[in-house]
């Protein structure tokens, strides 16, 4: 169903009949899975929708926290979990989430890795991201790249894609932008773009931007490039003395939001809609 073309790029097919009518993604980043503030609660309660849905699920970098290492300067002792105080540290995540997620195996469709997963490449050389995906038969993506959905309704003769460009993200957000402001930069950049995903800023929403369009034909046409950040499962800020608090850091968003490209019974137009993963 998926397909890596290049480094930066990965084909999604999805064919259209009769039977088959939409299909669901659940898009989620900034999980921080072995973080103690992790809602792992919440991760479980989005899976099993995604498996009530028969759908599949984007992951789009830092899954992984890996901040209690032995040499990381960001290691604080109360934020590790009791269980990975061993000596064989980022095994025993890695071992964990592995075994979290397999009951899921078949609706992990691609994985890409954040700055967390990258610094631990970096300065411990293991690929954290690799050998998850490995062992779930996940994709692996990249920081940023591109995924083509591509569709086709064969009785109809309907075929197309929907490109999606995505980026686990950069910067701060900003307390009072939300880090919207950085949909018109990349509706600049990412022309081709139907869809562009991000995470990091652990704040999340939904902005379309509408284009006018010149299509080879000569015609006018009117469209909406969708801008999509997703939020995080960690929540640091329930803390007392968290580094959020010190900060002067607003709450973050929720996790999560689904996708669905569909078929429009009026005139079997594919079509896309997003919402927020419910709580």
């Amino acid at each position: 169903m998926i397909e890596k073309l290049n480094d930066l790029t990965h084909d999604c097919i999805l064919p259209f009949d009769s039977t088959i009518r939409s299909y669901d993604f659940l898009l989620i980043a900034d999980v921080h899975f072995d973080s103690i503030s992790c809602d792992r609660k919440l991760l479980k309660k989005h899976l099993d929708e995604v498996v009530e849905r028969n759908a599949k699920v984007f992951i789009f970098g830092d899954f992984f926290d890996v901040m209690g290492g032995k040499f990381d300067k960001r290691s604080s002792k109360g934020d590790l979990r009791p269980e990975y105080n061993t000596s064989n540290y980022i095994d025993n995540v890695v071992d964990d989430a592995i075994a979290f997620l397999s009951p899921y195996k078949e609706y992990i469709m691609f994985i890409s890795p954040g700055n967390h997963e990258l610094s631990i490449l970096k300065y411990h050389e293991t690929d954290v991201i690799t050998r998850l995906a490995k062992a779930l038969d996940a994709e692996v993506g990249t920081y940023g790249g591109w995924i083509r959905m591509r569709y086709s309704y064969k009785n109809q003769g309907c075929r197309g894609s929907f490109k999606i460009a995505y980026n686990h993200g950069y910067g701060g957000g900003g307390p009072v932008t939300k880090d919207v402001i950085q949909t018109n930069r990349k509706a600049v950049y990412l022309p081709d773009a139907d869809i562009v995903v991000s995470s990091h800023t652990h704040d999340r929403f939904i902005f379309p931007i509408p284009r006018e369009r010149f299509l080879q034909s000569g015609k006018i046409t009117q469209d909406e490039q969708m801008h999509i950040k997703l939020g995080s499962y960690k929540y640091s800020y329930a803390k007392g003395n968290s580094w959020e608090r010190q900060m002067g850091h607003p709450p973050k968003s929720d996790p999560g939001v689904w996708f669905t490209i569909y078929v429009k019974s009026k005139n079997n137009d594919v079509r896309t809609k997003f919402e927020l993963a419910e709580r």
